[in-house]
C-alpha cells in the first residue's frame, strides 16, 4: 500500500441519455469533461465519443474507471443470454415459485416470467441438508448429460444452484469442475459462490441474473478494452459495481451481477465523497437524468448499502448493493393526458433519440424538459443537445394542443402541471427511501445532481421540509465524477442462521476473520494503489418467528452475544418503535465490507478559478421571465464567472455547462468554500 498521488484518471458514466466523463490530472491540476449522447446499441463508442470529445490523450491516461448500465438494461428489458440451471432433484420450479407474493398489491391480475425458462431448468439427483450433511450423493452422471442436454439446446451460460450449498458447497462445487470439461465457455455460475444464503429463491435468482448477463457484460468489456488499447491506453480500466466500489475489468465479469446499479451507484458515491469534504454527511441524494430519477440515503458519510434490492417484481438481487429508489420521471419523460382525462409523466421516454421536442432533433411528444422550457426555466440557445431548428412558439403550440386543450389549460398552466406531477413522484421516492428506513427527511440536507436534478431540488425539498439543498459544481456529471473518486470495494454474506442465546462467541469473529481475509486477497489482485484498508461488519437480525431481516451495524469483529442483543433491540425499536425483550432473536447473517481507500483527488478545480469574476454583476449573463407561481423578472447567471463567496436571493437562475440550478423566490443560495452551492429553502419546516 502507498500514497502515490495519481496521475490523469478518467471516470466515464453511462447513463440512459448521456454519457458522462471527467479527467482529472493531479500533477497538472488540470480538468477535462465531455458529454455526449449515449450509444445504447454499443456503450463503447458512447464512451468512445465522449473521450474524444474531451480531446483525452488515451497514452497519458493512469487510470480509467467506468460505469455502466449494459447489465442493468438488460435486466430490465429482459435482453439476457440464453441460460440453463442444473439443480436438486424436485427444485426446478423454485425460482418461478418464488415467495408467492403479488405483481400487483390489490386484485389477482399480474404477470411473472422467470429468468430461466423450465425447459432449460434440469434436475439432477443430490442433496444437503440444512447442517451441510450429505443426504444424497451426487450423481456425476447425470450433471454431465444436463450440461450436455443444455447446451444441445444452445445456451451460453449455466447456473449450478443445489439446495443447502450455502451450508456445504462440495456438490456444487464437483458439479462446476465436470461442468469446466464439456461447457464451451467460462460463463459458469454457481450460486454458493456468489451468495452464501441460506433462502434458495433469492440465491437462486441472483445467480440466474449474474449468469443470464455475464457474456453480454464479458462481450462488452473486451470491445470497450480493445478499443481503448488500440487508441493508444496501457493502463488498468476498472468498472463500477453497484455497492459503490470498483473490481478490474478482467473479473468484473465473473460476478457481472455485481454491477447492476452500477451507474447510480456512482453517484451516490460522489454525494458522499463530497459531502464529507463540505461537512455534510447526511444527505439525501437525488439524481435527475434525461430517462429516470434515482434516491439514496447516506447518514454519517455512508451511503446505505443493502443486499435485500428487489429490481422489479421477483427479481430481488441479493448481493450487497447502495440502496437507491428509481422512478420513471427524468428530463426526457413524456407527459400525456390519458384516456381517462388525467395527466400522465412518464415512465416513458423520450430518451437521447429523438429526445424531447426541444432538443431539435425530431420529437414531438411534451416532456419535463419541455415543460422547463416554456415555463423560461432552460434556455433554449444554451441545450447541449440542440441542433437547432425549433422555436419556443413550436413547443408551446405542442403544449396548448396536445395537454392544455384536453385539460382547459393554456401552455403555461399545462407545463406548469407537468412540472407539480413530476414533482410529487420524485417526492414519493424519497419517502420511501427516507420514511422506510426511519429516517426524517428534515434531518438531511438533499444533494441534487443529474442534468435535470437542480432544476426540481428546490421545490421537492420545499415539499418535504427538507431546509437545505446542496448543488456540487458538476451536476451534470456528478456519476462520472464518483468512478473517479470510489475506491475498492469487496462485500461478502456468510448465513449463520443461529439463534443467539445459543450462538457460540467464536463463530462470528472466524467468519468475519475468513471474510476479511478474502477481501484483502482479491484486493491484493488489482493494480491499483491504495492507503489502507478499512473493514466494515455488520449481522442480519430477526426476532425467531419473524421474515424480515434488519442490519445491526458493529464496531468490531468479535462483539459478545449480550451486547449483540442490546444492539439489536435498539436498531429494531429505533425503526419500528417497538420493544419485543421478550422474543428470542436469531443471527441469521455475518456480513463484511472490506474497503482498499485510494488516495483522496481535489475536486476544487472543477470550476476553474481563473473564470471566476470579482463580483456577482459581473457573472451576470442576462434576465428573463420566468415563471413560479407567476412570471417574475428573474437573473441568471453563468456558474464558472460566479466569485469564490457568493449570495443569491432567489429567484434566479445559475447555469453551467452540464445543467441549470433553479433558485426559488424565497430560497437563498451561496457558495461554501468547496465549489458547492448550498440554497437555504424558505418557508422549510
Amino acid at each position: 500500500m502507498t500514497d502515490r498521488t495519481p496521475g490523469a484518471v478518467v471516470g466515464v458514466d453511462v447513463g440512459g441519455t448521456f454519457t458522462d466523463l471527467v479527467e482529472l490530472d493531479q500533477k497538472t491540476g488540470r480538468v477535462r469533461l465531455s458529454k455526449v449522447p449515449s450509444t445504447l446499441d454499443n456503450q463503447a463508442y458512447g464512451v468512445l465519443n465522449a473521450l474524444e470529445a474531451a480531446g483525452v490523450d488515451l497514452a497519458a491516461l493512469d487510470l480509467i474507471v467506468h460505469g455502466t448500465t449494459t447489465t442493468t438494461n438488460a435486466v430490465l428489458e429482459r435482453k439476457l443470454s440464453r441460460t440453463g440451471l442444473i439443480t436438486t432433484q424436485g427444485f426446478r420450479d423454485v425460482l418461478e415459485l418464488g415467495r408467492r407474493t403479488r405483481p400487483q398489491p390489490y386484485g389477482m391480475k399480474g404477470q411473472f416470467t422467470p429468468l430461466i425458462p423450465r425447459d432449460l431448468r434440469l434436475e439432477v439427483p443430490e442433496r444437503m441438508d440444512a447442517a451441510g450433511l450429505v443426504v444424497t450423493a451426487l450423481t456425476e452422471e447425470a450433471v454431465r448429460k444436463a450440461s450436455q442436454t443444455l447446451i444441445d439446446a444452445g445456451c451460453e451460460s449455466v447456473v449450478v444452484h443445489f439446495l443447502h450449498a450455502y451450508a456445504n458447497p462440495a456438490h456444487e462445487l464437483r458439479a462446476a469442475e465436470i461442468l469446466r470439461d464439456i461447457w464451451p465457455n467460462t460463463h459458469i455460475t454457481m450460486g454458493h459462490s456468489l451468495l452464501s444464503e441460506s433462502r434458495e429463491f433469492e440465491r437462486g435468482v441472483t445467480a440466474a441474473v449474474n449468469a443470464s448477463v455475464q457474456p453480454l457484460l464479458d462481450r462488452y468489456i473486451q470491445r470497450l478494452t480493445d478499443e481503448l488499447g488500440q487508441g493508444g491506453y496501457t493502463g488498468e480500466v476498472l468498472v463500477m459495481n453497484g455497492n459503490g466500489g470498483m473490481v478490474s475489468a478482467r473479473r468484473v465479469s465473473q460476478e457481472a451481477a455485481k454491477t447492476v446499479m452500477s451507474g447510480p451507484a456512482s453517484g451516490v458515491m460522489a454525494a458522499a465523497y463530497t459531502g464529507r469534504k463540505a461537512g455534510l454527511g447526511n444527505l439525501i441524494t437525488y439524481d435527475m437524468g434525461g430517462t429516470s430519477t434515482d434516491v439514496a440515503l447516506i447518514r454519517n458519510a455512508e451511503p446505505t448499502v443493502s443486499n435485500e434490492i428487489e429490481i422489479e417484481y421477483a427479481m430481488p438481487i441479493h448481493v450487497p448493493m447502495v440502496d437507491v429508489r428509481t422512478v420513471g420521471a427524468g428530463g426526457g419523460s413524456i407527459a400525456k393526458v390519458n384516456p381517462a382525462g388525467l395527466l400522465e409523466v412518464g415512465p416513458e421516454s423520450a430518451g437521447a433519440a429523438p429526445g424531447p421536442i426541444c432538443y431539435g432533433r425530431g420529437g414531438a411528444q411534451p416532456t419535463i424538459s419541455d415543460a422547463n422550457m416554456v415555463l423560461g426555466r432552460l434556455d433554449p440557445s444554451r441545450l447541449n443537445a440542440v441542433d437547432g431548428g425549433i422555436s419556443l412558439d413550436h413547443i408551446r403550440q405542442i403544449f396548448a394542443r396536445e395537454l392544455g386543450a384536453p385539460l382547459g389549460l393554456d401552455a403555461t398552466g399545462a407545463a406548469a402541471a407537468v412540472i407539480r406531477i413530476a414533482n410529487m413522484k420524485m417526492a414519493g421516492a424519497i419517502r420511501m427511501v427516507s420514511i422506510s428506513l426511519g429516517a426524517d427527511p428534515r434531518d438531511f440536507a438533499l444533494f441534487a445532481f443529474g442534468g435535470a436534478g437542480p432544476l426540481h431540488a428546490s421545490a421537492l425539498a420545499r415539499e418535504l421540509g427538507i431546509p437545505r439543498v446542496m448543488v456540487p459544481p458538476r451536476p451534470g456529471i456528478t456519476n462520472a465524477i464518483g468512478c473517479v473518486v470510489a475506491d475498492l470495494r469487496h462485500d461478502f454474506v456468510r448465513t449463520v442462521n443461529t439463534p443467539l442465546d445459543s450462538l457460540d462467541s467464536t463463530l462470528l469473529p472466524s467468519v468475519f476473520a475468513a471474510q476479511c481475509a478474502e477481501g484483502e486477497a482479491l484486493i491484493a489482485k488489482e493494480n491499483i494503489e491504495i492507503r489502507n484498508i478499512k473493514r466494515i461488519y455488520s449481522v442480519d437480525m430477526q426476532f425467531i418467528g419473524q421474515t424480515h431481516l434488519l442490519r445491526v451495524p458493529l464496531d468490531r469483529p468479535d462483539v459478545a452475544p449480550a451486547t449483540l442483543r442490546q444492539l439489536f433491540e435498539e436498531a429494531y425499536f429505533n425503526r419500528f418503535r417497538v420493544d419485543l425483550a421478550d422474543i428470542r432473536a436469531n443471527v441469521v447473517n455475518a456480513n463484511c465490507s472490506v474497503i482498499g481507500t485510494r488516495a483522496e483527488l481535489d475536486l476544487s478545480a472543477l470550476i476553474d478559478p481563473a473564470e471566476r469574476r470579482e463580483t456577482l454583476d459581473a457573472a451576470l449573463m442576462t434576465r428573463r421571465d420566468v415563471f413560479f407561481d407567476d412570471w417574475h423578472d428573474t437573473p441568471v447567471y453563468w456558474r464558472d464567472h460566479l466569485p469564490e463567496r457568493f449570495r443569491i436571493e432567489g429567484p434566479a437562475i445559475i447555469q453551467q455547462m452540464d445543467t441549470t440550478v433553479l433558485i426559488e423566490p424565497g430560497d437563498v443560495a451561496a457558495a461554501d468554500g468547496q465549489g458547492n452551492i448550498l440554497i437555504e429553502i424558505g418557508g422549510a419546516a
